[in-house]
């Protein structure tokens, strides 16, 4: 079960295709590229506060490029394979 036979012999099938690992890179890198973002803000001195943890890259744009992620993530597994080369 789940093989077809061509002229080579049996070809296994497989749940994913080119189409749906080019999605899932481009959603790990959009995750990647959040996390990145988060990074830093701290400061060197814990007796010193540093605004710079609250900057709308980390409260806004970083959270929201994870999320945009994930839902790709989504999209590229409930994509369907090209049926094409049904016999």
């Amino acid at each position: 079960m789940g093989e077809k036979k061509n002229k080579e012999g049996f070809k296994p099938d497989f749940v994913f295709e080119r189409k749906n690992y080019m999605f899932m890179l481009i959603g790990i890198a959009f995750i990647a590229l959040g996390f990145i973002l988060m990074t830093g803000g701290g400061s060197d001195d814990p007796n010193v506060f540093n605004p710079e943890i609250y900057s709308w890259r980390r409260i806004r744009l970083a959270p929201a490029l994870v999320l945009i992620g994930f839902a790709i993530e989504v999209y590229a597994i409930l994509l369907k394979p090209d049926t094409k080369d049904q016999n």
